[in-house]
C-alpha cells in the first residue's frame, strides 16, 4: 500500500514489451514529431513574416499552430525518451506538471476553436460588419480569453487531482499521466469530486460545441445563398477545415473521457489517447494549408524571398583590389 504522499515517481504505459518494437516507436513518434514541429513552424512564420496574412482568422490560425507545438511536446519528447532508454518512469513533478501543461494546451485549443467559429460566422454571416466585431483588439482580448480559460481549467483539475490519496500503486495505463489514470489509483472516495469536475467541465465543453454547431448552421445556410459557385465554394473552403479539426478533437476526446467502463482496455485507452494528443497537431497543419491558396503563396514568397537574399550576396575573391572591393559593398 502507499500514498500520494510517498509516491516519488509513476510508471507510464510502454508502447511495446520488446526494445526493438520500442526503437520502431521512438523512430515512428519522432517522424510525427519532428513533422508536426515543420509544419506548425511554416504556418506561424509565414502567418508572421505576410503582412497579407495579419488578419483575424490567421491571428487565430497563428495561435491554434502555438497551442499545437505545444500540446504535442508535452506529451512525445518523454514518450520517445522512455522508447529509447528502455524505461517506463515519470517523476512526480514531472507527471504534474505534463498534466498541468496538456489541460492547459488542450483547454485553450477548444476555447480557440470555438472562437475561430464565431470569425467565420462573422466573416461569412456579417461581413459589413467584420471589421468593427473583429479589431485587433476584439482579437486580442478573445485570443487572451482562450489561452486565459485554459490556464484556469487546468490550474484546477491539476490542484484537484493531486490532491487526491494515492494508494493503488504508482503504474499508468497511458503513455502520458492522464488524468482518468491517475484516478484510477485513488484509495477514497474523494476522486468523485474530480469526477465531477471532469462532468461539469464535459458540460461547458458540450456548450461550446453546440455554438459551434450552430454557428456553422448559420453558416451554410448563409454559403447556399451565394449566388455564384465560385463565392460558395470559397466560403467552404474556409469552414470545412475548421470544422474538420473540431470534429477530430471533439470525437476523440469524448470518447476518450467518457466511454463506458466495459470497453475500457489499455490498447484502446493508448489508440485513443494517440488519436486526441497526437494526431491533430500534426494534421492540423495540413487541413488547414492543403485547400490555403493564401499559406500557400505566403511560404513561396518567403522561400523565393530567402533564395534571392542568398544568390544577392556577392561572392568576392581574396585577390581583387581594395577599391573593388568597397564598391562592391
Amino acid at each position: 500500500m502507499s500514498n500520494s504522499s510517498s509516491i516519488t515517481q509513476f510508471l507510464l504505459l510502454a508502447f511495446a514489451e520488446t526494445q526493438e518494437l520500442q526503437l520502431l516507436h521512438f523512430w515512428l513518434f519522432l517522424g510525427i514529431y519532428l513533422a508536426a514541429l515543420l509544419a506548425n513552424g511554416l504556418i506561424i512564420t509565414a502567418i508572421a513574416c505576410d503582412h497579407h496574412l495579419h488578419t483575424p482568422m490567421y491571428f487565430f490560425l497563428l495561435n491554434l499552430s502555438l497551442l499545437d507545438l505545444g500540446t504535442i511536446s508535452t506529451t512525445l519528447p518523454k514518450a520517445m525518451a522512455n522508447s529509447l532508454w528502455d524505461t517506463r518512469a515519470i517523476s512526480y513533478t514531472g507527471c504534474v506538471a505534463q498534466v498541468f501543461l496538456f489541460v492547459f494546451l488542450l483547454g485553450a485549443e477548444y476555447a480557440l476553436l470555438t472562437v475561430m467559429a464565431y470569425d467565420r460566422y462573422v466573416a461569412i454571416c456579417q461581413p459589413l460588419h467584420y471589421g468593427t466585431l473583429l479589431g485587433s483588439r476584439a482579437c486580442v482580448h478573445m485570443a487572451a480569453a482562450a489561452w486565459g480559460s485554459g490556464f484556469l481549467y487546468a490550474v484546477l483539475h491539476t490542484a484537484n487531482t493531486f490532491s487526491i490519496p494515492l494508494c493503488q500503486g504508482n503504474a499508468l495505463d497511458q503513455f502520458f499521466c492522464e488524468i482518468p489514470q491517475i484516478l484510477k489509483l485513488s484509495c477514497s472516495d474523494t476522486y468523485l469530486r474530480e469526477v465531477g469536475l471532469l462532468i461539469l467541465s464535459c458540460f461547458l465543453g458540450f456548450g461550446c460545441f453546440v455554438f459551434i454547431v450552430l454557428s456553422y448552421v448559420q453558416i451554410f445556410r448563409a454559403v447556399l445563398r451565394i449566388p455564384s459557385e465560385q463565392g460558395r465554394h470559397k466560403a467552404f473552403s474556409m469552414c470545412l477545415p475548421h470544422l474538420a479539426v473540431v470534429s477530430l478533437l471533439v470525437s476523440t476526446g469524448i470518447f476518450s473521457y467518457l466511454k463506458p467502463p466495459s470497453i475500457s482496455s489499455p490498447s484502446l485507452d493508448l489508440v485513443v489517447a494517440v488519436l486526441y494528443s497526437v494526431v491533430p497537431p500534426g494534421v492540423n497543419p495540413l487541413i488547414y494549408s492543403m485547400r490555403n491558396q493564401e499559406i500557400i503563396d505566403a511560404l513561396c514568397k518567403l522561400f523565393e524571398y530567402n533564395l534571392l537574399q542568398i544568390n544577392k550576396t556577392p561572392i568576392i575573391p581574396p585577390g581583387l583590389p581594395l577599391y573593388f572591393r568597397k564598391s562592391q559593398e
